[in-house]
């Protein structure tokens, strides 16, 4: 339709990032104090969003308390090493990095398939800081730790997901985070939402959304065994600066579920061009260059992309990547 086609460009906090691929004329680094004279908009942070009340025994009797949503027993709140299935007693010893909030009671409650997928509570604070904003779309919720992080500094979270457990799981958490008047849960497939929402953009009934977060199912813990086709002719990524206690093969994002990494990301940025996308540690950083080579309706480029690849560390652990576009990358703030 006569749209400019955006040039891609990659930049972020890791060495890696910043000298991973050649040519120049596909992915180009960012200028260092790039700045743009027109500032994102000011965003307003919501204050006393936690009762800290909740810490104590009686948490129930909190008037951020609603009875109906208390699932205590949908899913065991395992407390003891002993109670934990062998495949989850590694992520059982981490509860508190993915809760703090893990024994308060009547305490936080995961399933299965959310032990191995929600992300660390200080990664998914870092992660809702970058994401400030008014309207923010989860569109995995899970069991909630990145949409209670953004409930701590958006206006308001959409927060999707297909399993109906898992919902009332997110919002049974959120519940004892003193967060979940500030999150809309609904029972949607994410696909079928973003699609809805291009459709009601055309008659204004869509909803303001300013930043959509994916953290879609990478397929489970065996996505570090790169089981995905590499190309032969990829280009070998540089040394480490700083090794990795241990190396895996190259994730590719056609083995993000339910739909091609690419496709997901494209169908997100029909909804907003301001997108944080949630990947595994040791995805081709070629393939998340190559998203910005998808044009967007609504992003309206003029100028040179970038994305920023932020590396989430947790100790001497890499955990994940998290690649911010649009207005979300320093130096791109007219995007939003």
């Amino acid at each position: 339709m006569g749209k400019r086609k955006s040039r891609g460009g990659l930049s972020g906090l890791s060495q890696f990032v910043l000298h991973a691929f050649k040519p120049e004329a596909t992915v180009q680094e960012k200028q260092p104090g790039a700045v743009t004279d027109e500032p994102r908009p000011p965003k307003r942070q919501k204050t006393g969003f936690v009762n800290e009340g909740h810490r104590a025994e009686g948490l129930g009797q909190s008037a951020h308390w609603v009875e109906k949503y208390d699932v205590s027993g949908l899913v065991k709140h395992y407390t003891h090493a002993s109670e934990v299935p062998k495949d989850l007693q590694k992520y059982f010893a981490q509860r508190e990095r993915y809760f703090s909030r893990y024994s308060v009671p009547p305490g936080c409650l995961l399933d299965e398939e959310g032990w191995y997928s929600v992300t660390p509570e200080l990664v998914a604070d870092q992660i809702a800081e970058r994401c400030r904003c008014d309207t923010i779309l989860d569109a995995f919720c899970g069991v909630g730790g990145n949409a209670i992080a953004f409930a701590k500094t958006c206006q308001r979270v959409i927060a999707l997901d297909t399993s109906s457990t898992r919902l009332a799981l997110a919002r049974h958490n959120a519940q004892i985070y003193g967060v979940a008047d500030r999150i809309e849960f609904i029972l949607s497939d994410y696909i079928d939402f973003a699609k809805s929402q291009t459709v009601l953009s055309h008659t204004r009934r869509a909803r303001n959304i300013d930043v959509v977060f994916l953290s879609p199912p990478w397929g489970g813990p065996a996505y570090l065994s790169g089981l995905s086709p590499v190309s032969p002719d990829a280009p070998t990524p540089p040394p480490r600066a700083v090794p990795l206690a241990e190396e895996h093969p190259s994730y590719s994002l056609a083995s993000i579920q339910p739909i091609h990494g690419s496709e997901l990301f494209e169908l997100s940025r029909q909804i907003t061009p301001n997108i944080a996308y949630y990947l595994p540690r040791n995805t081709r950083l070629d393939e998340i260059a190559g998203l910005l080579e998808i044009p967007s309706e609504k992003a309206r480029l003029s100028v040179q992309e970038h994305v920023e690849v932020e590396e989430e560390w947790m100790g001497s652990k890499l955990k994940a990547l998290t690649c911010y576009f649009g207005g979300l990358v320093a130096g791109q703030e007219n995007m939003w």
